[in-house]
């Protein structure tokens, strides 16, 4: 299938990871990476284990990218890890997805700190359970003056929910004569959004070989590179990440001009 091709095997590696990452930082790095990460489920399956089995698994890859992308020099990484529509799943997986990023943060925020990882977090907070909140919130507050890597979790989050109430608030603004219609341009519209701090995503890679955007930054994604890949999330390692960058590297990026 089609995005095989992102993936090559490089016939002219560096020998080394360790050469293979200065060689990726020698060339032009993407400020943002935005990353969906799917197949937890699947691959907890493939080993008659539960799923939550596979969201658990998930959890330590999220550590292992995120202190990779900070060494490599990325300014902001996007983790989806809850969307608006991933409540119709069984309550009890609920549950643990909920629990999940307290448990992440127990154990790998002295580290983040350490590696001055500033955490953020864009989503619905209104269903998102108080103690999953607390954590998030904790870990906000604690890497508030960091300036490295931005590591922003989309938790409860919708594109769609997010761009009407974009709309619902521009409607507003102008009805309290705020702003005038004549005003409204995509700089005005993005500074409503969630991202409105952010630059748009350089790269969005999708792990399962599912090739959708389910709901994640539509308005975002405009001109992003996408990268997909048949690797399930809890097998997602360094490597597949380094091969996204050399891919994401030999684009040509070109904004709808020649």
């Amino acid at each position: 299938m089609f995005y095989n091709k992102f993936f090559k095997k490089q016939t002219t590696a560096p020998k080394t990871e360790t050469e293979r990452i200065d060689k990726v930082k020698s060339s032009v790095i993407p400020k943002h990476v935005a990353i969906i990460m799917d197949g937890n489920g699947r691959w907890a399956k493939k080993r008659s284990l539960p799923r939550v089995a596979g969201h658990h698994e998930g959890m330590k890859v999220v550590r292992k990218i995120t202190i990779l992308a900070n060494d490599l020099g990325i300014e902001t990484l996007t983790m989806f890890a809850f969307s608006t529509e991933n409540w119709k799943r069984p309550k009890t997986e609920v549950d643990y997805l909920m629990n999940l990023p307290e448990e992440f943060l127990k154990i790998y925020l002295p580290e983040l700190i350490e590696k001055n990882v500033k955490v953020q977090m864009i989503g619905d907070r209104t269903q998102i359970p108080k103690h999953t909140l607390r954590a998030v919130d904790k870990a906000i507050d604690d890497t508030k003056d960091n300036d490295g890597l931005i590591l922003n979790f989309a938790l409860n989050y919708g594109s769609r929910a997010e761009i009407l109430h974009a709309v619902k608030e521009i409607a507003l603004d102008i009805k309290n004569g705020k702003i005038v219609e004549e005003n409204i341009s995509e700089e005005l519209f993005s500074n409503y959004l969630m991202t409105k701090n952010l630059p748009d995503p350089d790269l969005l890679i999708r792990t399962s070989g599912e090739i959708r955007l389910s709901n994640f930054m539509l308005w975002q994604l405009a001109y992003t590179e996408f990268c997909f890949t048949n690797v399930l999330w809890p097998d997602f390692n360094e490597e597949e990440f380094l091969n996204a960058i050399e891919q994401y590297q030999k684009r040509s990026r070109r904004f709808g001009g020649i």
